[in-house]
């Protein structure tokens, strides 16, 4: 089978490969779909934390199951699923609480182990959420939409409070529109007024700022002097990070839903004085992925507009740099296979 791996930074070659066998306990997945995403070009670009070369990349995924154990779940030959990438230890004081998308020996498919930027790949059954009723490209799209799901999930939003999210990549996005499905004021803050513009019609946000023009002004404005009271910032940046800081109202919420390789430093009187909360928000549940799946059966995202670039697995080498720049616009690539 063809496998692209990414070799060392800035270098990816495609192998032959022979087609993977099952162990127990796993299906055998011939994909179809694979998202690009942050976690991919920081890899790519060689500055993702928790990362080691070559590795095949992907864990934005759907396809078929083409073969599969007797299982308790109910899943067939034939299935369309998406592939949960988060392989937890089951064992860990976080895994035994149910928090096992931050479980204390994680291994995410694409980044720590094998991932699925390959034509089969195996996955532990259980990983696996059938896709019924949804697309091959809306089915890839759950995975990065969940990790959105999940940081709202985090913040116990309270109906018609404001919610600031920095950053209207495709987390971002995601943790705006499910903020908006949850009741929250949504303003959306960016560098870009392009992806801003992008963020009020598709995530139906209520107000667009860019974070050049005095947001500390406008944010005052829009709250009535309060500030929202729960702050994402989804932007992997550690400027935007340490500055987030300044934005949540007093007795509010901070919400890291972005990863930097970099220490993050803060003011300790101003994070104290407003008795802030400080809140990581790593990867996702079942049950993050399984709301994202009902709310795509219900048509409340509109998946054509977000996936705004694509390209063949044979095509990837040609395409991806094109893809980094920013005159390229990308909202979200996907590869077919």
């Amino acid at each position: 089978m063809k496998s692209m791996v990414c070799e060392r930074p800035f270098e990816f070659k495609m192998i032959e490969s022979e087609k993977p066998v099952p162990n127990s306990g796993e299906a055998l997945i011939r994909v179809r779909r694979i998202g690009i995403c942050g976690t991919d070009i920081h890899a790519y670009g060689g500055n993702q934390p928790f990362f080691s070369y070559p590795r095949i990349l992907g864990h934005e995924l759907s396809g078929y199951i083409e073969s599969i154990p007797e299982n308790e779940s109910g899943l067939n030959v034939g299935d369309q699923v998406s592939i949960i990438p988060y392989m937890e230890c089951g064992k860990c004081l976080a895994c035994r609480s149910g928090k096992t998308n931050c479980c204390t020996d994680m291994k995410v498919l694409g980044v720590h182990a094998e991932g699925g930027m390959s034509e089969w790949m195996t996955v532990p059954y259980n990983h696996l959420v059938r896709t019924e009723g949804l697309t091959l490209d809306q089915s890839a799209m759950i995975e990065p939409l969940s990790i959105g799901a999940h940081a709202v999930r985090r913040a116990a939003i309270h109906k018609g409070e404001f919610a600031l999210v920095i950053g209207a990549g495709p987390i971002g996005l995601g943790v705006m529109a499910f903020a908006k499905e949850q009741g929250a004021k949504v303003i959306a803050m960016d560098v870009n007024d392009e992806r801003l513009a992008f963020a009020g019609k598709w995530a139906n946000v209520d107000y667009t700022l860019n974070v050049l023009e005095n947001p500390m002004e406008k944010l005052a404005q829009l709250t009535n002097g309060d500030m929202p009271s729960v702050v994402f910032d989804a932007t992997g940046n550690a400027k935007s990070m340490m500055d987030s800081f300044k934005y949540p109202a007093h007795g509010g919420r901070l919400v890291y839903v972005g990863l930097v390789k970099a220490d993050i430093s803060f003011n300790d009187p101003e994070f104290h004085s407003k008795e802030l909360t400080l809140m990581g928000s790593r990867n996702a549940t079942r049950d993050d992925f399984n709301y994202v799946v009902n709310t795509l059966k219900n048509d409340k995202l509109d998946m054509g507009q977000y996936i705004t670039h694509r390209t063949h697995l044979d095509e990837l080498i040609n395409q991806f740099e094109g893809w980094l720049t920013p005159e390229a616009k990308v909202i979200k690539a996907i590869v077919e296979i």
